[in-house]
């Protein structure tokens, strides 16, 4: 049935008093030099739950655009690379993508032992932990023009690693969750990893071919083409429980040539949109009320998992002979924390009621720490 007038209005005066109050803060950020990102996640916990004035009418919405914003950050992302820079930068990344793992899960693990959590949360916040923001770190490196840096490949090779090892964890980490025996924990694996070899396989063989089905004259017909592949085959890899925005990342690799640079003017105002809101609906979803009973064992594991993400930074970017700048900058790059990490705590929430709230607490405190400590080390 269609809503009624009264109600449609209420969502338009909600949407577009919503939208406008991110473009008055994103002119605030622009101002005084620094990233939007923690004006956006402040007011989504201000009208999110428990915040000043919650928006209920329009959330069914901002959280679908939430969803889009996060695949078109990746996406694009993607598109900065071509298949062969794909390869040569994973392969430089391994040994950087193994410390990250080692120094960065490790201290969640740690924390959920020392607050007595069960057993099998220790894991989860290991996660929550070890996986930085790949679409706020993105749209970050972007905002501040080091897309051409020498070491943000360094950056992305962790990202990219980091998110490939999401769609091995979060299906192994649902199954022994629903007390799946060795046969689930197999299939559910099995299915995973099969999903991203064949998007990788795609994007990797047959990039030209997928480039050459995207090229159009119209720029509406290119950007409905490629708007409608990344949701779909985000989609795919969601439905087989590997990451979304694995996907997109992938779809965004097997461009290349003229119908790349087409998709980056195309798509980069569309991203700019829905990442805006992403971040938006981020804040709103964290209820004010549950973060103090959190608040100190969240900056304590946020101090020491910064100083973790500053190393492997440090180190990941000293490989590719980043200079000692580029070397910190790529430290701070990578201390955000996002989407996954809410993702992994809503698993766990049944299990362990302290998780979602410590998980909040933590990803909105480096979610303003990182960008801000970004900011001042500006050189």
């Amino acid at each position: 049935m269609t809503a009624p007038a009264h109600d449609a209005s209420k969502i338009l005066l909600e949407l577009g008093a919503a939208i406008l109050g991110l473009a008055v803060l994103a002119r605030l950020a622009t101002r005084f030099g620094f990233s939007a990102i923690p004006l956006y996640l402040l007011a989504g916990l201000a009208f999110g739950t428990g915040g000043l004035a919650p928006l209920n009418v329009s959330q069914a919405f901002i959280r679908t655009g939430a969803d889009i914003g996060v695949l078109l950050l990746l996406f694009m992302l993607g598109v900065e690379f071509t298949g062969e820079e794909l390869k040569h930068n994973l392969r430089i990344g391994l040994p950087a993508g193994a410390m990250d793992l080692v120094l960065n899960f490790a201290p969640g693990v740690i924390a959920g032992l020392i607050l007595g959590f069960h057993p099998l949360t220790w894991f989860l916040l290991g996660g929550i932990t070890y996986t930085s923001s790949s679409g706020m770190i993105a749209k970050m490196i972007d905002d501040l023009g080091w897309m051409d840096n020498r070491e943000t490949p360094a950056v992305l090779s962790v990202l990219v690693l980091e998110d490939l090892a999401m769609a091995i964890y979060l299906p192994l980490m649902a199954v022994l969750l629903g007390g799946g025996g060795t046969q689930k924990i197999v299939f559910a694996e099995f299915v995973a990893i099969g999903t991203v070899a064949v998007i990788l396989l795609i994007a990797l063989r047959w990039g030209q071919q997928v480039s050459r089905f995207f090229a159009h004259e119209s720029d509406e017909i290119i950007l409905l083409s490629i708007f409608g592949a990344v949701l779909l085959v985000g989609g795919l890899a969601e439905r087989m429980r590997v990451s979304a925005a694995v996907g997109a990342f992938l779809v965004g690799i097997a461009l290349s040539g003229p119908i790349a640079e087409k998709a980056r003017r195309l798509v980069a105002p569309l991203r700019d949109l829905f990442a805006a809101t992403f971040f938006f609906f981020f804040g709103m979803e964290i209820d004010p009320a549950t973060l103090p009973g959190m608040l100190v064992p969240a900056l304590v594991l946020g101090l020491v998992t910064t100083a973790t993400k500053v190393l492997t930074g440090y180190w990941a970017a000293q490989r590719i002979g980043a200079d000692k700048k580029g070397r910190i900058r790529a430290g701070l790059d990578l201390v955000a924390r996002g989407e996954f990490s809410i993702v992994i705590a809503g698993l766990g929430a049944a299990m362990e009621p302290r998780l979602g709230p410590l998980a909040a607490a933590y990803v909105l405190f480096l979610d303003v720490l990182g960008p801000v400590m970004v900011r001042f080390a500006r050189f």
